[in-house]
């Protein structure tokens, strides 16, 4: 292996450097190690940067117009868009290292991801939460008569998972977008990207480096008890295990809001499946298997084929094997640790002992694609690539598979023409599916997008009204108002 790199990650506004513990966290991958830094405070000091970041927000953010804000984190995010700036550049070097993900892969997806960070994607963010944007700024005209504004948390807490590069910056943006004061805790799986975008802010508005920090503390450790105390709202992205913990230490007058483990599903009809769709849907399908190894709460699991088309399930399931053969050869999956690798190794000779199911894979190859003749329930697979294809007679059979997993269900990409779109659509909206999308675009949400179909900007404010009948109580005590007036 090189020699060793070192990156020194988080953002710790109000406390000098030199103060602090570092707690390094190693990494290696693709030939090369990796050492970041990671600050490690204590609750003197965590209290300290709450206090610290409430206020500078207070001062720094709450003034702005939302526009203005949209304007600052369009421009960090284009920074970090541009192959040629030094920020960018450490991404690409750093993520692949730490996330062991092939770099061209790496590199095309946070393209791609950051896409939905431009002004106009951002503008959309916050319209398809409120009507009227502006009433993030002030008191707006309600429609019921007097007016409403929102408010943001004045303190938001963010535990982040690092099981997708750079999944923090949509809750991060959340926070800025309604001009809470933000603090994020770094995954210890991913820490690079959330200090990067935090750096990329300050660069844009230096006036903001101390509304916001970026900090580190093991799961589970009560050390961060202080600042759920004095947080509005505590965000928690992880494992079911890691947010019941989390649920556990937030105080019950906290608003907690949670996003745990989900997987996704794709159905392909008949009409999708002649000699030319049918071998390109399987390349679609293979592109949402291979981006992020499935780690993803929207990747595919099992692919639900309908019966009928030129293109049999079971064609389908040998292009989706090509297909995934080409993407090793193009996007080399990561290594496994021996956890994975047994996971994997099991989920494969369960799938042998079936009888039923066909094991279109060796040992020896990065995916694998079972194929069940037959309508197979939701089960999870274990990632790293590999998947079942449920050959179906209808589609309209598979809403009644998955409900009985509602609650670990998110996204649902549709390969079927115009006609059956909405009908299915409604049908796996009732069976718990929260997200409908095109084959090929599963891990790329839309900027505005309802995560796990709850509002992403609406659920951090609070609502107050003023109501009309104050309004015209007000009018009466006015220089203007004289008796009789209606």
């Amino acid at each position: 292996m090189s020699d060793v790199l070192r990156f020194r990650a988080g953002h710790v506004p109000g406390l000098d450097a030199a103060q602090l513990r570092w707690q390094v966290l190693p990494f290696s991958a693709h030939g090369q190690r990796l050492e970041v830094e990671v600050p490690a405070l204590d609750e003197v000091q965590l209290a300290a940067v709450a206090a610290h970041v409430e206020r500078a927000a207070r001062e720094q953010l709450q003034s702005l117009r939302v526009d203005e804000i949209v304007g600052v984190v369009a421009k960090a995010a284009a920074r970090l868009l541009d192959p040629q700036d030094p920020l960018r550049g450490q991404a690409d070097e750093l993520l692949p290292i730490v996330t062991g993900l092939d770099p061209e892969m790496v590199r095309l997806a946070l393209t791609g991801y950051l896409h939905a960070f431009r002004a106009p994607q951002l503008q959309r963010f916050v319209a398809e939460d409120f009507a009227n944007p502006k009433m993030l700024d002030g008191f707006q005209p309600a429609t019921k008569g007097g007016a409403v504004r929102a408010v943001g948390p004045s303190l938001l807490v963010h535990s982040w998972a690092g099981n997708v590069p750079g999944l923090s910056m949509w809750s991060f943006v959340a926070g800025l977008l309604v001009k809470a004061g933000n603090v994020g805790k770094l995954a210890s799986a991913e820490p690079v990207f959330a200090t990067l975008f935090a750096q990329a802010l300050v660069d844009v508005r230096p006036a903001w480096r101390d509304a916001f920090a970026v900090l580190w503390w093991k799961g589970g450790d009560p050390v961060a008890q202080v600042l759920y105390r004095e947080a509005e709202v505590v965000l928690g992205y992880g494992g079911n295990a890691s947010l019941r913990e989390l649920r556990e230490q937030v105080p019950v007058t906290t608003r907690f809001l949670a996003y745990g483990h989900k997987v996704g599903v794709a159905l392909v009809g008949r009409e999708a499946l002649d000699r030319q769709r049918g071998p390109a849907a399987a390349r679609l399908a293979a592109h949402d298997v291979a981006r992020y190894e499935q780690q993803g709460c929207y990747s595919p699991h099992v692919v639900y084929v309908e019966a009928g088309g030129a293109v049999s399930p079971r064609e389908f399931a040998q292009h989706l094997a090509a297909e995934l053969a080409a993407q090793a050869r193009r996007h080399p999956r990561r290594a496994l640790d021996l956890g994975e690798a047994a996971a994997l190794a099991s989920w494969r000779q369960s799938i042998e002992w079936q009888g039923r199911a066909e094991l279109l894979a060796h040992d020896e190859v990065h995916w694998a694609v079972a194929f069940v003749d037959g309508a197979q329930p939701l089960a999870p697979a274990p990632g790293q690539r590999c998947v079942v294809v449920s050959a179906v007679k209808s589609l309209e059979d598979v809403p009644g598979l998955l409900a009985p997993h509602a609650s670990v269900l998110q996204t649902a990409a549709l390969a079927t023409d115009t006609d059956r779109l909405y009908a299915l659509a409604d049908a796996l909206g009732a069976a718990g599916v929260t997200r409908v999308c095109a084959l090929g675009s599963m891990t790329q949400p839309e900027a505005g997008w309802h995560h796990d179909g709850r509002f992403t900007l609406a659920d951090l404010v609070r609502m107050v009204e003023i109501e009309q009948g104050a309004e015209r109580a007000a009018e009466r005590v006015g220089p203007h108002w004289q008796e009789g007036t209606p």
